[in-house]
């Protein structure tokens, strides 16, 4: 290694903290400053947020002003560091700051590049440049480290003291093993005074004064520490430090130079997540294989630990791993530990973009720093693992390709995969086969759910029962369960119900039938009745199950709930809470529902089948219709097909029509999965209906991912099925996304063929729909002429078909030309023509949508107060109804209202607060045009370096999504800002001439 010259750093935090600039050093900052400094370079190239840097200065207290307090100290340093020519600088990077500087320019981590340059260098026989390596990296020390950087960074400032006497200790041992134990006794003789507890400085001191030949001086610096270790800690020395008096009175040969071995340093680190299920509290047995995990997890960390545990469907995998898991986090694992349920065996698994997306989220990403593609978001995840021990369960993985883009990259991390199969394609992981419990296990187990006296009431019927269950926990649970729910039965009788099934215990001792086998027992137990609901249940493609399902399954309003409650009793179905309107959840174990599955093939005909699937996807389509209507105030601005309705009973729905929208996300995976559930049946027309139904949902919660693959996969169905109107309604729906998302072309390519089936299918409010879609993409593409004519055809359009809520869409689009061409008072017209509309019908989020445009056209027209009493009232209005993107537009709008009143305070925290909601709901093309709107905001106050700073985030969102016009935008403001702050610093200097 050929270190960097000590005399090129910048920063310097080992000892009093020192900046460097280019030609002289830089005054120390003021307290606050030097805190956030710290907190900053300590996380260099990495964003702290906000919230830590608030949290680092002032703990658990911070003042209301805290936030502006922080900007106030970057500003300052900013400030700084350009004064003083320091080559570093500190960017705006949501959700906080980032310090860019190179790394080898701050002390700390040259002596930690330095300490693992050296370490290297000992494993490979280089002990007189690791002993120089080493020393250059003490000798950036000049004090205690972070010395007066405030009490917050206390621990942070220890770990590295920590570190420095474990690199000291390290030198120590590399420059005895070269002979140099004359040389070390002054030096050791002052850090063992100077930290009397710390055995291993001790030691080498011993060990160098026994190589000197000062035999009795050694053995009388054991026994001073032996006496100190005892008066102070009440403790022994350790066996290490007593084996090496020993060897020191015995003149051992093992104490020559040439038996010498190093001696591993070991690293602490930050924590942070910590997701790990609760462990299970009667975990029973299982030592061997914990003890293999264990070892494996609690190894050096030269290589990443892969642990992968597989074994037989209901073996107890995730048991054992969130077991496992919670014995190693404290010690080997502190930095934190991420979990996820993989759903490998699921017919949707979970993918790596979605589990990414969880782990980034959980280690403080959010919102537009988030990126969209799986391998950027796993380079992120493997930088911000990077160095740090951290330990990933991964449970229920299907396959490698499923979990490679979810290992960490860093030696230091460690990681858990549950699986059915061997994944032997995982390099280097170490394989933990899981197998049955033994009889000892099996019975302290079934005693702990049945009861201690009841088993030992009958230790006959006991040993019978164990030898029939071979051992497999999730059988031994279900027995006991039964058992324990009929106290009346005695174990005995259960033992006689087991004989009867001999085929299929063979089975369940020797290979895969050993779940269906036990789940037999609590099957055939029920009454036909329950069976049926059992197989019918298990049909469905959803998360949780509320309890209409059930009676839209079997299309009996009268026993289905009783049925399911059967089912709980008998421990097949699980309760997982209640819905929105109080009712239970239900959800199958994955084996139970496998189990289930294979019960339905053998006793329902397709027919059969088909029409329970139909009638709980009719279900949920005739409540999302019904949301609709509550929301819109009838069916506006959407078209239905022919698909069969199922109502659900009219208490549960009067219920769910009390908060539509709360309804609607709610149930957000169910329907989604009933989209997707019916075009696998073949059922066009409900899932095409069906997917343009939630579109309620996906524009008011922004759920873009969602809204595209439901569409594109009940486009395959209607396609397949030769659906033209079902494929035209999709198209021109997925045109309305890609527009809101701002891919025009995408848009573009979805609403002409949508226009040309519309056309031939002569459906008047189909032209309607996708004629206001493709004017809006016109005008936003910059062919106002264009968009004018087409927003006229589709107004009249949607007059002839009687839908109030398009015509006043149409008419606010109107409008809004109106505003551009500087024809204010016909806009205000027609924006109150589409008002009167809205009101007409009772439709309040349509409403609040023409009222933010009447605002914006008041705004215009400078009639500030007013503008701000109508868009105050829309902002209510959106947050009754949970309206997110509502609320950011009408934040948004306040904003610049207040910075056109002057009023700039508040202004910014209006702007900010839209842009944090913008983020929220992913809408990341919103945030960047509010950036622009807050860099000018910025700018007006003087901050002209945060201004660009804004609008550079906005412009790299821009330039990522490929936003041509928006770009230009940005550049406009961008050059704006600048001549500005041209003008202001030239009226500035003129000013003094004078």
């Amino acid at each position: 290694m050929s270190p960097t010259p000590d005399d090129e750093l910048i920063f310097k935090l080992l000892g009093m903290i020192e900046i460097v600039g280019a030609h002289e050093q830089v005054p120390a900052p003021p307290r606050r400053q030097r805190t956030v400094l710290c907190a900053l370079l300590l996380e260099a190239n990495r964003v702290v947020s906000m919230e830590q840097l608030i949290d680092v200065v002032w703990e658990h207290n911070p003042p209301s002003t805290a936030r502006a307090q922080i900007q106030i100290c970057v500003s300052a340093l900013r400030r700084e560091f350009a004064r003083g020519g320091v080559d570093a600088q500190i960017e705006t990077r949501q959700p906080g700051y980032l310090l860019r500087v190179a790394a080898d320019k701050i002390d700390v981590f040259l002596f930690e590049r330095r300490v693992a340059a050296a370490d290297l260098a000992v494993r490979q026989g280089r002990l007189e440049e690791a002993s120089t390596i080493l020393r250059s990296a003490l000798a950036l020390w000049r004090g205690p480290a972070l010395s007066a950087a405030g009490a917050a960074l206390q621990s942070k400032a220890l770990r590295l003291d920590e570190k420095r006497l474990s690199a000291l200790e390290n030198c120590v041992e590399t420059e005895l093993s070269l002979g140099r134990h004359h040389a070390l006794i002054g030096e050791l003789q002052s850090m063992v005074t100077e930290n009397p507890l710390r055995e291993r400085l001790r030691g080498q001191l011993m060990l160098a004064l026994y190589r000197s030949g000062r035999q009795p001086e050694a053995l009388d610096v054991y026994r001073a520490g032996r006496e100190l270790f005892i008066e102070r800690l009440g403790l022994e020395p350790s066996d290490q430090l007593r084996k090496l008096e020993t060897a020191i009175l015995l003149d051992d040969d093992v104490l020559r130079l040439d038996q010498e071995e190093s001696v591993p340093v070991v690293v602490q680190n930050v924590v942070s997540p910590h997701q790990l299920p609760a462990t299970i509290s009667d975990f029973i047995g299982r030592q061997d294989v914990v003890a293999r995990a264990e070892n494996v997890l609690s190894g050096d960390h030269m290589t990443m630990h892969v642990v992968n545990i597989s074994g037989k469907a209901g073996i107890g995998k995730s048991a054992l791993a969130v077991h496992v898991a919670h014995r190693v986090a404290a010690e080997t694992y502190p930095d934190g530990q991420l979990y996820c349920d993989l759903r490998g065996t699921h017919a949707q698994p979970a993918t790596p973009a979605e589990v990414l997306g969880r782990f980034l989220a959980a280690l403080g990403v959010v919102g537009s720093t988030l990126p969209d593609g799986v391998d950027e978001r796993a380079d992120m995840y493997r930088s911000m693992l990077a160095n740090r021990r951290v330990l990933v369960v991964l449970d229920d993985a299907g396959s490698e390709s499923q979990v490679h883009q979810l290992l960490p990259g860093s030696p230091t991390c460690g990681v858990i995969v549950t699986s059915r199969t061997r994944l032997t394609g995982l390099a280097g992981s170490h394989l933990v086969d899981v197998d049955c419990m033994d009889s000892d296990d099996s019975r302290e187990l079934l005693g702990r759910i049945i009861g201690r006296q009841r088993l030992e009431s009958e230790p006959v019927a006991v040993a019978a029962l164990l030898d029939v269950v071979g051992g497999l926990p999730l059988a031994l649970r279900i027995i006991g369960a039964r058992l324990a729910a009929r106290p009346h039965w005695t174990l005995a009788s259960m033992v006689g119900r087991l004989a009867d099934e001999q085929h299929r215990l063979d089975e369940l001792v020797h290979g895969d039938m050993v779940v269906r086998a036990s789940l037999s027992l609590t099957y055939d137990g029920l009454e036909p009745d329950a069976r049926r609901m059992m197989r019918l249940m298990s049909l469905l493609e959803a998360d949780s199950l509320p309890v209409w399902t059930a009676s839209a399954l079997t299309d009996d309003r009268g026993r289905s709930f009783d049925l399911v409650e059967r089912l709980v009793d008998a421990q097949l179905l699980d309760v997982v809470g209640s819905d929105i309107t109080g009712l239970p959840r239900y959800r199958f174990h994955d084996l139970i529902r496998l189990f289930a599955k294979e019960h339905v093939v053998a006793h329902e005909t397709p027919a059969a089948q088909l029409e329970s699937v139909e009638r709980v996807a009719g279900g949920w389509l005739a409540m999302a219709e019904q949301a609709h209507r509550h929301l819109y105030g009838g069916d506006f601005t959407l078209l239905h097909g022919q698909g069969k309705r199922w109502q659900p009973p009219a208490p549960y729905l009067d219920v769910v029509l009390q908060d539509p929208l709360g309804w609607l996300e709610s149930e957000h995976p169910n329907l989604c999965a009933a989209v997707v559930q019916a075009a696998d049946a073949g059922l066009d027309e409900l899932c095409w209906d069906l997917a343009m139904t939630l579109v309620t949902l996906f524009e008011t919660r922004s759920c873009f991912d969602d809204w595209q693959h439901t569409h594109e996969r009940a486009l395959e169905a209607v396609r397949q099925a030769g659906n033209k109107r079902g494929t035209a309604a999709l198209l021109c729906s997925l045109g309305s996304l890609h527009h809101s998302q701002r891919r025009m072309e995408a848009s573009r390519a979805a609403l002409e063929p949508a226009l040309d089936l519309f056309t031939e299918l002569d459906d008047t409010q189909g032209l309607a729909l996708v004629r206001r879609n493709l004017g809006l993409l016109e005008y936003n593409e910059g062919r106002p002429e264009v968009a004018l004519r087409i927003f006229e055809q589709s107004l009249i359009d949607f007059t002839r078909v009687g839908d109030v809520v398009g015509q006043a869409h149409v008419v606010s689009q109107l409008a809004q030309l109106s505003i551009d061409r500087g024809e204010n008072e016909l806009a205000i017209s027609q924006l109150s023509d589409a008002l009167r509309m809205c009101r007409e019908i009772s439709s309040p989020r349509v409403e609040a949508q023409v009222l933010h445009r009447l605002g914006g056209a008041m705004l215009v027209q400078g009639r500030y107060e007013q503008a701000q009493q109508l868009i105050t009232s829309v902002l209510a209005m959106v947050q009754r109804s949970g309206d997110t993107v509502g609320e950011s537009y009408a934040l948004h709008s306040l904003g610049l209202i207040h910075g056109r009143m002057r009023m700039y305070a508040e202004a910014g925290r209006l702007l900010r607060r839209a842009i944090r909601l913008c983020e929220e709901n992913l809408d990341r093309v919103g945030a960047a045009r509010i950036q622009l709107d807050l860099a000018q905001l910025v700018s007006q106050r003087g901050d002209t370096f945060h201004a660009i700073a804004i609008v550079e985030q906005a412009m790299r969102t821009f330039q990522e999504l490929r936003l041509a016009f928006w770009e230009s935008k940005a550049l406009a403001v961008m050059e704006r800002i600048s001549a500005d702050n041209s003008l202001s610093a030239a009226g500035t200097s003129n000013g003094g001439a004078g």
